[in-house]
C-alpha cells in the first residue's frame, strides 16, 4: 500500500461527516465546539460562519494545540468542498484529536442552506464594537472635530488603543500609543489632569469604541470620546497621518494612581458581576478534562516575557477582546485571566462576559498561580519532518542544471517582496495543482521563515504522500541567499493576485493610502449587525443601563 493511500485511507476514517444544518445547530447548543476554517487567510475573510476560527492549512499543526488544547473537543473543519478539510482531519488525528467532523461540502454548502457567509475577519469581536456603541452611546468625535479641539485652549490627549507594531504603520499627529488593555492601569501616567479630554482612535471603528467606553466604565473623570472610524476617518477627512511613531506608554511598574484603579477595578467587577476565582478552583478547572479552560496573561509583552504562568497563552488584553479568536478556538470554554495588578484582568473580563464568554480572573493574579503551581495544558506537540540542508551555492547550481525546483513556501507577499529567483511559490493546501507537472524524481528545496515555527516543514508530509522523495531545505533560508550573492527576484508581478489565497486584499489596501479600500472596511464593519440571524445576536449580553 502506498503512502498517498495510507494518508486517503487515514483522513476517511479520521471523521466523520456533518451536514450545515446540523453544524447550524451544534453552533447554538449548550457544548463546547470549534469551528475551524482550515482554508488559507485570504479565503477565509472573503467570507466564512460567523463563529468560523482561522486555522489555515498551511499552519494546523503549528496552531491547533494553541486554539483547542483539549483533544476531545468536538471540532469541525471547513473547506471549499475541494478535500482540504479531509487532509486536516487526517493531520489533527495524528496530532491525537477524537472528536472530528467535515462540514459535507464545505463553504458552497453553508451558503446553499440559507445562511451567512461573512466577510472579513474577527467577526465576533467587530460585530460587539458596533453593538456596544449602540448600546452605550459611546461619546464620539469626528476627525474634523478632533482637529477643532488640538487647535484649541483645552487640547485632548489622544491615546492610541492599538499594539505598538500597528501605531508605527501609521499614526494621529500628538497621539500616544496606548494599547486598550493598559488605559485604565496608566491613565493617570499619561494623562494626569482629569479635566483633560481624551480621544480615543484606532486604525477603523472597534478599538475606538472599547477604549473609550472602557474608560467610561471604568470611571475616569475626564471627558472621553472615540475617533470616529480612526485612522481611516482621519485619512478621508484629508488630514495627515505620521508614519514609524515612537510615543507610547512608560514602562514603569507602578502606575500613578494604582491604588484609585484598583479601587475602581472592584466596582466594575461589582457592576459587571465579574466573578473571580481563587487558585485551587483554577487548577480543578484546568486538570478537567472533559472542558477547556485557557490561561490567559493579559499583560504586556515584556512582563509575560519576564515571567508567566506555564501554559498561559500572552493574550494582551486590548487584542483578546479585538481579536479573540485569535487566541481562543473553542467556543463556550473557560478563559482564566490573570495579571499582577488587579486591573487589567477584571477590565477585559468585564468585556469577555458581556461578548458571551465564560471569563473569570484568578484571584491573587500572577503571584497566587505562581505560589499554587498553576499550569496550563499547551495542546498536542507535532513532530517535524527532518530534512537535509543544501546551501545557497548548492542550490544555484541545482537551479542552473534544472536537477533541482527551489519550492517557496512562505507567505505570497513575503515572496513578492523577494525570493530566490527561479523559484516557484506554492501553498500548503494547493501542492498538488501548484506542482502539476513537475516529475517525481525532482528534488525539491523547500524555502520557509528562519524561525522555529516554520510552516514549510509541515509541507514534507504532503509532499512525500504526492511521491516526492527527494526533499531538501535551504539553509539559512533567503538571508543566506541574499548574502552569497545570488539574484533575488521581487515585485507583484511575480504572483499574480489571484494564487494569493493567503492574503486579504481588502482589509489591507486601506492602510497603504487606498481611499476606495477604507471606505469599503468602513462600511463592511458598519453593516456587520445587519447581517446577524437571532441566535447569531443572543450571544452577546449587554447589562441594563437602568
Amino acid at each position: 500500500m502506498t503512502q498517498a493511500t495510507q494518508t486517503a485511507q487515514a483522513a476517511r476514517t479520521a471523521f466523520s461527516a456533518v451536514d450545515a444544518v446540523t453544524l447550524k445547530g451544534w453552533l447554538h447548543d449548550a457544548d463546547e465546539i470549534a469551528l475551524f476554517d482550515v482554508r488559507e487567510h485570504g479565503q477565509y475573510g472573503e467570507g466564512h460562519p460567523f463563529y468560523a476560527v482561522p486555522l489555515p492549512y498551511s499552519r494546523l499543526e503549528l496552531d491547533a494545540g494553541r486554539l483547542a488544547p483539549r483533544l476531545g473537543t468536538r471540532i469541525v473543519l471547513a473547506d471549499d468542498g475541494d478535500g482540504v478539510a479531509q487532509s486536516a482531519a487526517a493531520a489533527l488525528a495524528r496530532l491525537g484529536y477524537t472528536n472530528l467532523f467535515v462540514l459535507t461540502g464545505g463553504m458552497p454548502a453553508w451558503r446553499a442552506a440559507g445562511y451567512t457567509l461573512f466577510a472579513g475577519v474577527n467577526l465576533p469581536s467587530k460585530t460587539f464594537g458596533e453593538l456596544a456603541e449602540h448600546h452605550y452611546h459611546t461619546p464620539r468625535v469626528t476627525a474634523q472635530q478632533l482637529a477643532e479641539m488640538q487647535a484649541g485652549p483645552n487640547a485632548p490627549v489622544v491615546l492610541d488603543g492599538r499594539p505598538t507594531s500597528e501605531f508605527r504603520k501609521m499614526n494621529i499627529p500628538g497621539a500616544i500609543c496606548c494599547p486598550n488593555g493598559e488605559l485604565a492601569y496608566r491613565i493617570r501616567d499619561l494623562v494626569p489632569d482629569t479635566t483633560t479630554p481624551i480621544v480615543i482612535n484606532c486604525a477603523g471603528r472597534t478599538r475606538s469604541i472599547i477604549g473609550a467606553q472602557s474608560l467610561i466604565n471604568f470611571g475616569v473623570a475626564n471627558p472621553v470620546y472615540a475617533l470616529e472610524n480612526g485612522t481611516q476617518g482621519w485619512y478621508l477627512n484629508d488630514f495627515t497621518l505620521e508614519h514609524g511613531g515612537t510615543a507610547r506608554y512608560p514602562d514603569n511598574g507602578q502606575p500613578q494612581g494604582l491604588d484609585a484603579a484598583r479601587d475602581a477595578a472592584q466596582a466594575l467587577t461589582q457592576r459587571f458581576d465579574v466573578p473571580h476565582i481563587d487558585t485551587a478552583q483554577a487548577a480543578a478547572w484546568l486538570a478537567d478534562a472533559q472542558r477547556s479552560t485557557f490561561l490567559c496573561d493579559v499583560r504586556t509583552a515584556e512582563e509575560y516575557a519576564a515571567q508567566s504562568l506555564p501554559g498561559a497563552q500572552h493574550t494582551p488584553g486590548g487584542q483578546l477582546m479585538q481579536a479573540t479568536d485569535q487566541y481562543v478556538g473553542v467556543r463556550r470554554a473557560r478563559l482564566v485571566l490573570f495579571d499582577a495588578d488587579g486591573v487589567r484582568a477584571p477590565l477585559v473580563a468585564s468585556w469577555l462576559r458581556q461578548m458571551g464568554h465564560d471569563a473569570v480572573v484568578l484571584t491573587g493574579g500572577l503571584e497566587a498561580g505562581l505560589a499554587a503551581g498553576l499550569r496550563a495544558a499547551s495542546g498536542p506537540a507535532h513532530e517535524v519532518t527532518a530534512l537535509p540542508a543544501v546551501t545557497a551555492d548548492q542550490l544555484a547550481a541545482g537551479l542552473s542544471t534544472q536537477s533541482m525546483l527551489a519550492l517557496d513556501l512562505r507567505g505570497s507577499m513575503t515572496y513578492r517582496a523577494g525570493h530566490v529567483a527561479g523559484s516557484r511559490w506554492a501553498t500548503r493546501a494547493r501542492l498538488a495543482q501548484d506542482l502539476r507537472g513537475v516529475p517525481h524524481d525532482t528534488t525539491l528545496v523547500l524555502i520557509g521563515d528562519a524561525d522555529a515555527d516554520d510552516p514549510a516543514e509541515l509541507a514534507a508530509a504532503d509532499l512525500q504522500a504526492l511521491g516526492y522523495r527527494d526533499l531538501r531545505r535551504l539553509r539559512g533560508g533567503l538571508r543566506a541567499w541574499r548574502e552569497a550573492g545570488h539574484a533575488v527576484r521581487e515585485g507583484a508581478d511575480t504572483l499574480p493576485d489571484a494564487r494569493c489565497i493567503d492574503y486579504l486584499f481588502f482589509v489591507h489596501d486601506r492602510h497603504d493610502g487606498n481611499k476606495a479600500a477604507a471606505r469599503q472596511y468602513l462600511a463592511w464593519e458598519t453593516g456587520l449587525i445587519a447581517q446577524l440571524d437571532a441566535h447569531e445576536l443572543a450571544t452577546f449580553r449587554f447589562p441594563s443601563l437602568d
